[in-house]
């Protein structure tokens, strides 16, 4: 057993000693915490990185989140709709196994163990369905 003061550990919440008796390995955790906050300190100091993307001021936001001009909007929906229509001409079982693979993040052999067919039949009809696709695509 090890005594620590929560004082150090808290100091907004503990403004006076408060030691109290915890076992060896949340003593040793604490102190592993300590270490790797010290060394996040030390590491934000050299490399000049002040600024977090937790801050609140708006920066981390413009950085991810990119507005979209009206126009992209309207571009990516005739995009989706010209890509929903291309499935649409698709056989059944090409357009099930496309949707599977790419939308449902099904592996190939999942596809065929469910469908209870090989694996290679499930490439080729992917790959046709591919093809297809980009000759539909390729014509408008």
């Amino acid at each position: 057993m090890t005594e620590i003061n929560l004082r150090e550990h808290y100091p907004e919440i503990y403004k006076t000693d408060t030691i109290i008796t915890v076992p060896d390995e949340v003593a040793a955790l604490m102190r592993e915490y300590d270490r790797k906050e010290a060394a996040y300190r030390r590491r934000t100091y050299y490399h000049h990185a002040q600024y977090s993307l937790d801050r609140g001021d708006g920066i981390e936001y413009e950085a991810v989140f990119l507005s979209v001009s009206p126009e992209e909007i309207y571009e990516r929906k005739v995009t989706m709709e010209q890509l929903h229509a291309a499935i649409a001409t698709l056989p059944d079982k090409q357009a099930k196994r496309l949707n599977a693979y790419y939308f449902m993040g099904m592996s190939k052999a999942e596809i065929a163990r469910a469908e209870g067919v090989s694996r290679s039949q499930v490439t080729r009809s992917i790959e046709l369905a591919l093809a297809s696709l980009e000759k539909f695509l390729k014509k408008l």
